[in-house]
C-alpha cells in the first residue's frame, strides 16, 4: 500500500500564487497524477485556517487574514468524491494554537474527516519555516526547542491523529549541537508515541532548502524503537507534485525499520504492508 497523505488542493501556480480550488475537477487531477505515480490513496489536508469557521482562532495575521472559505464547501467536496469511488480521504492540517487548541478541536468535531495532520509552524507568533520569521529574534538552538515543546503539547492535546513534518525546524538547514538534537528526537519520539499518534514520512523536504526528507533518520529510528507508525507524503500543493519523491521517502522509512503505513478511516488508524 502507497499512501500520499498531505495534500492541498490546488489550482496550478498563477504569478506565484497557489489559488485554492475545491472542486471535483481539481480532486480529479490530483487522483490521475496518483494513478499515474502508482499511488494507492492520497488525503486532502487543506490547512484549517483558510476555513471562515475557524476564524476566531487566528491571532497571527497570516493565518486571519487568509480565514475566508466554506468548509461545509470542502467536506462536500471530498464525501461526493469518495461516493463516486475515487481513493481519496478527507482530512484537514491543523495548527498548533497552545490554550485555543480545544476549542479548535470543538469547531471541527461536527465534520466527517477521516484524519487530522497536526503541525507547527509559528512559535509565539514568529515563523519556523519562513525567513526570517523566529530565526532573526531567537538562536538556532532557541528555535529548535521551542519548537519541539509545541509538538509535544500539539500530541499531548488529543486533536490530531498525525504529526506532520515533525522535524520542520530544519527547513533552513540550522540544527543545534548533536546532543541537544538527539535529546530532541527522543522528546519527540516519546510524545508521539504516548499520544499513539503516527508520525508523517515526507518527501517534501527535498524540495525545500534542507534538500532532506522529513523526518531524518534518527528522529524516524527514534519513532520505530517506540512503536510509533508512520504515513507518508508528498505535501502536493499542486496536481503535477503527487507522489513526488514518494519512493524516496518509502525507502527511507524502511531503512529506519518500517514495513507497513498507516491508513485512516473515520480517524480510524489500521496498518497495512507499505509498498
Amino acid at each position: 500500500m502507497i499512501v500520499d497523505y498531505h495534500m492541498h488542493l490546488r489550482a496550478p501556480r498563477v504569478h506565484g500564487l497557489e489559488p485554492l480550488e475545491h472542486s471535483l475537477e481539481a480532486v480529479e487531477r490530483f487522483v490521475e497524477r496518483a494513478r499515474e505515480r502508482g499511488v494507492d490513496e492520497i488525503a486532502f489536508t487543506e490547512h484549517v485556517y483558510y476555513f471562515e469557521q475557524t476564524r476566531e482562532i487566528w491571532t497571527v495575521p497570516y493565518q486571519a487574514n487568509r480565514a475566508t472559505r466554506d468548509l461545509e464547501m470542502y467536506c462536500d467536496v471530498l464525501v461526493e468524491a469518495k461516493r463516486r469511488g475515487l481513493p481519496v480521504k478527507l482530512g484537514l492540517e491543523v495548527d498548533y494554537v497552545d490554550d485555543a487548541q480545544q476549542r479548535l478541536a470543538e469547531l471541527l468535531k461536527p465534520y466527517p474527516v477521516d484524519l487530522l495532520l497536526g503541525s507547527v509552524h509559528f512559535i509565539d507568533g514568529l515563523a519556523v519555516d519562513l525567513a526570517p520569521g523566529a530565526w532573526d529574534v531567537l538562536s538556532v538552538e532557541e528555535v529548535w526547542r521551542l519548537y519541539v515543546s509545541c509538538v509535544c503539547a500539539l500530541a499531548r492535546s488529543g486533536t490530531v491523529d498525525v504529526l506532520a513534518h515533525p522535524d520542520l525546524a530544519k527547513i533552513f538547514g540550522s540544527r543545534p549541537a548533536p546532543t541537544v538534537l538527539a535529546a530532541l528526537h527522543t522528546e519527540l519520539a516519546e510524545a508521539a508515541a504516548g499520544a499513539d499518534l503516527a508520525v508523517e514520512v515526507s518527501s517534501a523536504g527535498l524540495r525545500k532548502q534542507v534538500r532532506e526528507i522529513y523526518p531524518d533518520q534518527g528522529l524516524l529510528q527514534a519513532c520505530h524503537e517506540r512503536g510509533v507508525p508512520i504515513t507518508t507524503a508528498s505535501d502536493a500543493h499542486e496536481a503535477h507534485l503527487v507522489g513526488e519523491d514518494l519512493g524516496a521517502a518509502v525507502e527511507h522509512a524502511r531503512a529506519a525499520g518500517y514495513d507497513v503505513v498507516a491508513v485512516f478511516d473515520g480517524r480510524l488508524r489500521t496498518l497495512q504492508p507499505m509498498g
